[in-house]
């Protein structure tokens, strides 16, 4: 057997590569698809399959090229793509290699409704706590939808079968097409002033683009906005739109919300018998408590014994009584008490009192200021003979009388010889009197 004649897989993957990769035409390749099975790579790569009703291709768009989106890709979006077909050898299968991706008109409205369902959650049109109730037996219920279709027809019919007591009035509308938005948000403005118990506001299936005149911003905010409870009604079980979201309540189909609506006669004659029944109860329970207590008071010991009655209320008068006297007693001690107290305080502020009290206060006054004066006295006369004899002993006078001098030179006590000249006047203060003289050399 002859071996060369045999490729390895990785040369017919690598050969059948290299022919789709030079013809022109799968070069530059337009296609439209729905995603699935998408995986967003750590690395920033972008894998999924595009699929049609029939069909589907492997594609994969590297991150330089996924850094240009405008969207994040998920599954079952409707996507445009630009690119390139290949294959891949490794596992031998073919893909398109996406360059640009944008999203399909159909993907573009997804995106619209999820803008504006995060834009009116976050203001709280969402909110459970803002939901009106739903009475349970309306008397007039206003129906906003198109006045031809099976949905009107549903609504109505199932109203009459259920509930054919209760009033219902179609305010007819658009509900798509250009002005329909706006159509639906007047009727709804319309309805609001019928004093209605609850409105129904939808109509029936279709494609996104046909329910779209109720994810319109202006309509979810006229439902908010109303006063009368709303239950919504659009489309189909699967279909969700905005106005939905921002009901008091949601019905899956029209028919779902006229049974949402009214209950039916059956239900209301089964509730009306279980009243009854509870009723009837209730008065023979009534009726029985009532003979029991009847009953009861025919043998009662008092109206057998009525004196036993007015022996009672003696015993009780005698008790209260007796308690009236003890604290009409104690009342009449407390004030005793107080008026005692009250005539020793006008004793103490008694004119003579005060008098005397102020008399003895004015004689302690005056023996402290007799003490105070003589201590005074005392001590200055001390301090005085102190002062005296201390002059005595500094007087240069009492020196003198002791054989001593002074002598003065121009009033300048002379304290040395070397002070004094020749000629000098002096003067020579004594014990007894003073002496003038001059200065003299005296010759041996």
């Amino acid at each position: 057997m002859e071996e060369s004649k045999y490729l390895k897989i990785s040369e017919i993957n690598n050969y059948i590569k290299n022919i789709l990769d030079n013809d022109y035409f799968l070069n530059k390749v337009y296609l439209k698809g729905e995603i699935s099975n998408f995986k967003n790579h750590t690395r920033g790569h972008l894998y999924f399959t595009l699929k049609d009703e029939t069909s589907r291709i492997n594609a994969v768009m590297f991150q330089s090229s996924a850094r240009g989106l405008t969207f994040n890709p998920e599954d079952g979006m409707n996507v445009l793509i630009e690119g390139r077909i290949s294959a891949y050898p490794a596992s031998g299968s073919y893909q398109i290699y996406v360059e640009k991706m944008e999203l399909d008109g159909v993907g573009n409205l997804y995106i619209e409704f999820e803008k504006l369902k995060e834009k009116l959650y976050k203001e709280g049109l969402f909110n459970k706590d803002k939901k009106k109730p739903i009475p349970k037996y309306p008397e007039r219920i206003g129906v906003v939808t198109a006045d031809t279709g099976a949905a009107v027809r549903d609504i109505m019919s199932t109203i009459r079968r259920r509930f054919p007591i209760c009033e219902v009035i179609l305010f007819p509308t658009l509900v798509q097409g250009e002005y329909a938005a706006e159509n639906i948000v007047k009727q709804i403005a319309v309805a609001d002033n019928y004093h209605c118990d609850v409105l129904i506001v939808g109509r029936g299936g279709g494609s996104i683009e046909d329910l779209w005149a109720f994810n319109e911003e202006i309509v979810a905010r006229a439902i908010y906005n109303a006063n009368t409870p709303i239950i919504s009604a659009v489309g189909h079980e699967p279909d969700f739109t905005i106005a939905d979201f921002v009901a008091d309540l949601r019905a899956p189909t029209p028919t779902g919300a006229a049974e949402m609506a009214v209950p039916t006669v059956l239900d209301i004659n089964n509730i009306l018998h279980q009243y009854q029944i509870r009723l009837n109860k209730n008065i023979k329970n009534l009726i029985n408590t009532k003979f029991i207590s009847l009953r009861n008071l025919r043998n009662a010991f008092v109206l057998k014994n009525p004196m036993s009655l007015y022996e009672i209320k003696e015993q009780k008068l005698d008790k209260l009584m007796d308690l009236i006297n003890r604290n009409i007693k104690i009342i009449i001690d407390n004030k005793s008490h107080e008026v005692e107290v009250d005539i020793n305080k006008l004793k103490l502020l008694s004119p003579e009192n005060l008098i005397n009290n102020n008399q003895n206060k004015l004689n302690n006054v005056v023996i402290n200021i007799n003490n105070i004066i003589e201590k005074r006295i005392s001590n200055t006369k001390h301090n005085l003979d102190y002062l005296i004899n201390t002059l005595k002993l500094v007087n240069p006078l009492n020196i003198l009388s002791n054989g001593y001098s002074l002598v003065y030179k121009e009033e300048k006590v002379i304290k040395s010889i070397k002070d004094l000249k020749i000629d000098d006047k002096i003067r020579i203060k004594l014990s007894e009197g003073e002496i003038t003289g001059l200065v003299k050399e005296i010759k041996d």
